[in-house]
């Protein structure tokens, strides 16, 4: 089965949540899931010709490969990015206020920061501190192991 253009619109017609909530819950950034939505769908439709599935169902599960993978070059390059961005002082453009909330309540975001402050809460303050350093503020292993 060939994907056309109208099967790409109809399957995000129907889809598009699933993805978004799919990305807002691994990110925890709903403007970063709308962008990774956004590009799941563009990157489907530039290779929809390579499609080799028979139905919907396998349609799917091939775009939510499309989204695995730009999920993984997201925090790829996602880290000298932001780096670039704070150096440059830029900030760019946000959702509206109900567009941020509709997103948060879709992937159930504030549960989903209970948690992990509760699993944060269980660990020794050295644990802390060192993914604090690197996950936070971004510092290379050997920075860590020094402090």
């Amino acid at each position: 089965m060939a994907l056309d253009r109208d099967d790409i619109s109809r399957l995000y017609a129907s889809h598009a949540a699933d993805f978004l909530r799919y990305f807002a819950r691994r990110t925890l950034q709903p403007e970063v899931a709308v962008d990774l939505v956004a590009e799941t769908f563009s990157q489907a439709f530039a290779s929809r010709a390579g499609f080799r599935g028979r139905d919907d169902r396998e349609a799917v599960a091939w775009i939510f490969g499309i989204a695995r993978h730009e999920l993984s070059e997201y925090f790829r390059r996602g880290a000298v990015e932001r780096r670039a961005l704070r150096r440059l002082g830029l900030d760019l453009g946000s959702l509206s206020e109900s567009d941020y909330d509709r997103v948060e309540a879709l992937a159930s975001l504030g549960a989903q920061r209970s948690a992990l402050a509760d699993g944060l809460a269980e660990l020794s303050t050295e644990q802390r501190c060192a993914l604090q350093l690197r996950i936070v503020e971004e510092r290379s292993y050997a920075e860590v192991a020094s402090t």
